[in-house]
């Protein structure tokens, strides 16, 4: 990717190393506005079309706060059956009336390759908030600057780092997307733990292997102790046929402190990608972790606002003028980030 300005963010397929880099570097310049110390209005004037066509919590607000802390308005559309697309209106033609209304639009639609279609008929870039069980880009970034910094907290980086993906791999867009993105890093181990049923699609499993790293393949949680990373995932069951075909994975692999302690060491870092399951039946990561030191998984939340700050003054072409456009704070919160 040799440039951001006026591009669409669709695919992590887009980004090169020296590309999340610079994400990361912009990222870092926006944790005062994020912490409240200072704000800017660098976006004063800006619109931003949050289009969310299947259900979101984290990701659809994270996008809308990363925009107002830039100094941007959001006009939000959620849910299919309040949009015209529900009339049979074409992708192609609510891009080219939406984007007319917008400076930029994040979107998330739950057929894969959806976003793609849309951004070929929209004025103004548009950002992928995930497309069904395709891809989740602005998810991968987050997951991996969450990486490099808690990785850079106990001294290391991302190269040679050993990370478990758990559960779902094969309806969840986020290790999709995430794996591929390990993939622009050196000398890797993955350890991919999941029913067969819903094992890595072969693609990505292709991705891995083809950039030279390690890849482990089982069913077991036995034998990941040596694990930096343990990304668990939740069973996506709104990519299954039925409720019923969904349960009979729901809960299959949960982690407690009990089972951290067994199969873990003790630096090992706890992340997802959120929303986790806490229902009796699924409980995959169970609430004796909360007050963990090693779960990340709020930390994830605050650092995905910085990195679609990030994205939107890339996008935008903002992002060496955003502190000409510093305004004194009138509100503080001393809240701090990640706790």
């Amino acid at each position: 990717m040799s440039g951001f300005t006026g591009q669409h963010i669709l695919s992590v397929n887009q980004f090169d190393r020296s590309a999340v880099e610079q994400v990361f570097k912009v990222a870092d310049m926006m944790l005062p506005y994020a912490k409240r110390e200072k704000r800017t209005q660098v976006l004063d004037g800006a619109i931003l079309g949050n289009l969310f066509f299947e259900a979101s919590t984290r990701t659809r607000v994270s996008f809308g706060t990363a925009f107002n802390l830039l100094g941007g308005e959001v006009r939000e559309t959620t849910g299919m059956s309040s949009s015209a697309l529900a009339k049979g209106e074409s992708l192609y033609d609510t891009a080219r009336v939406l984007s007319g209304y917008s400076d930029i639009i994040a979107m998330r639609h739950p057929v894969s390759g959806s976003v793609a279609e849309f951004a070929h008929g929209s004025r103004v870039p548009v950002i992928n908030g995930g497309d069904g069980a395709n891809e989740h880009p602005t998810q991968a970034l987050l997951d991996l600057y969450t990486i490099a910094k808690e990785r850079a907290s106990q001294g290391a980086g991302i190269d040679h780092l050993h990370i478990a993906m758990i559960g779902d791999l094969k309806f969840g867009r986020t290790v999709h997307s995430l794996a591929k993105m390990l993939s622009l890093f050196n000398k890797v181990k993955f350890t991919l733990i999941s029913p067969s049923e819903l094992c890595m699609p072969s693609s990505v499993c292709d991705t891995i292997v083809n950039a030279g790293h390690e890849l482990i393949i089982t069913e077991q949680l036995e034998g990941i102790v040596e694990a930096d990373i343990c990304y668990q995932t939740r069973i996506q069951e709104e990519r299954f046929p039925s409720q019923d075909e969904a349960n009979k994975y729901r809960g299959k692999f949960r982690l407690n402190q009990q089972i951290y302690t067994q199969h873990f060491k003790s630096q090992t870092v706890i992340m997802h990608p959120l929303p986790r399951d806490s229902r009796a039946e699924a409980n995959e990561l169970d609430n004796d972790l909360n007050m963990h030191p090693n779960l990340a998984i709020f930390r994830q939340t605050d650092n995905g606002v910085l990195v679609r700050m990030a994205l939107f003054a890339l996008t935008l072409g903002v992002a060496d003028k955003v502190s000409d456009f510093d305004r004194p704070v009138h509100w503080f919160s001393n809240k701090p980030l990640g706790k």
